[in-house]
């Protein structure tokens, strides 16, 4: 069972890189000289987290812009951050492959392409569809989803995907095609769908924005309702947040709340 097993003052030197345990994209460089500038002059504010495996074993999951710019400080000031601060976590290699990914899932831009590998991998390790959604704070369908459809993507769709110049809803129509197409033909398609011209998205507005337009719809329409599911209301809440929303959230919510959406001002060309 995951858990925090206790916080400690732990010897750098002991901290070490699991081959399964990554950051899931490339070090942002700019990000870690700007960290270095940072813990130097105010300590390190957030402890790494780590994973101890068979008694004194540990492995970095979670900081590793953090750790790469303490490891720069080392090496411009010995003697500094001999020791650090961490989280020690427990639990079976698939939980912890699972929080790795969940850490770094916490960033704004999280694309829906860092979710492919682990969530499939979860899949194949006979995590329930409900345990991964509950784990990764995601909708059943949405984990469906990329069960279904992330193994038939092309690395140009991935590549489209992660950049944010395909939404993950127009991937799942592509790929939808491709599953009625004649065998052999599923490549051609995916290429020239790819190629056809963006449509215009919608943008999840901003809350107070929102909260405008709701209280100028209650004036105007006090007894208006509305009929929404529960995974309308996680929509909304996810998309109000702003953080991690993808264009099936925000689809979900412009079909459910219509009044929350300007489409002259919400729309990308």
């Amino acid at each position: 069972m995951l858990a925090t097993k206790r916080y400690e003052y732990l010897p750098i030197d002991q901290i070490e890189f699991h081959h399964t345990l990554t950051n899931h994209r490339d070090l942002d460089r700019a990000k870690v000289a700007h960290l270095e500038k940072d813990i130097v002059a105010n300590g390190l504010l957030e402890p790494l987290v780590v994973w101890e495996r068979n008694g004194k074993e540990y492995y970095l999951v979670g900081g590793f812009h953090r750790m790469s710019a303490i490891q720069g400080i080392r090496q411009s000031h010995p003697g500094y951050f001999d020791r650090i601060d961490v989280r020690i976590v427990t639990g079976d290699p698939d939980e912890i492959k699972a929080l790795n990914l969940k850490l770094n899932s916490d960033r704004v831009d999280t694309r829906i392409t860092d979710y492919f590998q682990t969530v499939i991998y979860l899949n194949n390790a006979n995590w329930s569809k409900s345990r991964i959604a509950e784990f990764f704070d995601k909708s059943v369908s949405w984990i469906d989803d990329i069960v279904r459809y992330a193994p038939l993507t092309t690395d140009s769709m991935r590549a489209k995907l992660s950049s944010g110049e395909l939404s993950w809803t127009r991937a799942r129509e592509i790929l939808q095609k491709t599953l009625k197409a004649p065998a052999g033909h599923e490549k051609e398609i995916i290429e020239t769908e790819l190629t056809q011209p963006v449509r215009p998205v919608a943008k999840p507005l901003p809350f107070q924005t929102t909260l405008k337009r709701l209280s100028n719809s209650l004036n105007s329409e006090p007894k208006r309702t509305f009929k929404v599911s529960t995974q309308d209301l996680y929509a909304l809440l996810i998309t109000l947040r702003g953080k991690n929303v993808d264009q099936e959230h925000i689809d979900r919510v412009r079909k459910a709340f219509p009044i929350m959406w300007d489409d002259s001002q919400n729309t990308d060309s």
